[in-house]
């Protein structure tokens, strides 16, 4: 091989490694952000809000109540989610 086709060759495979690098810097991210509380705690308070709106157009009783229901729901759901999803992972193995 020429000494100008390897370093052609170790070029490309230096940026396919730092493009890698990258794609899985953005992937970390991205899982880091759909597992913090800050994000939960986003949704909780936007589904409350919503809930709200629609439970206060519809006419209902005391909707500032009625909105905890799916907000409940969903926190309970992202607590113990990571719970079955550890049981089935050990599962699977």
């Amino acid at each position: 091989m020429k000494k100008g086709v390897f370093i052609d060759k170790m070029k490309e495979l230096e940026k396919r490694i730092t493009d890698i690098e990258n794609r899985n810097k953005k992937v970390e991210g991205d899982k880091a952000w759909e597992t913090s509380n800050l994000r939960k705690f986003l949704i909780v308070i936007l589904t409350y809000i919503f809930a709200v709106l629609y439970l206060t157009i519809a006419d209902t009783t005391n909707p500032f109540l009625g909105a905890v229901v799916p907000c409940a729901g969903f926190f309970s759901t992202t607590q113990t989610l990571s719970l079955i999803k550890k049981k089935w992972l050990s599962k699977r193995k």
